[in-house]
């Protein structure tokens, strides 16, 4: 056999181990149920609202702030 098609063979293999390997690995995760993944996202999104909006009252109030300072 050419050595062209013994490297190429040797990949082909290591290919199809690496993904059994991750198959392999994904049967062993604990997934989480629809309840926690909807309870979950909603939290995010409701904490990144609410520093959204702290954030944006800051720069608001220093904006003001800077305006009252700067142009007395």
């Amino acid at each position: 056999m050419p050595q062209q098609a013994v490297v190429s063979t040797k990949r082909a293999k290591q290919r199809l181990q690496f993904f059994a390997e991750i198959i392999t690995e994904l049967k062993k995760v604990v997934w989480l149920s629809w309840r926690e993944v909807r309870y979950l996202t909603v939290l995010v999104l409701v904490v990144a609202l609410v520093f959204g909006l702290i954030l944006g009252l800051l720069d608001l109030g220093f904006t003001k702030l800077m305006d009252v300072i700067l142009l007395k």
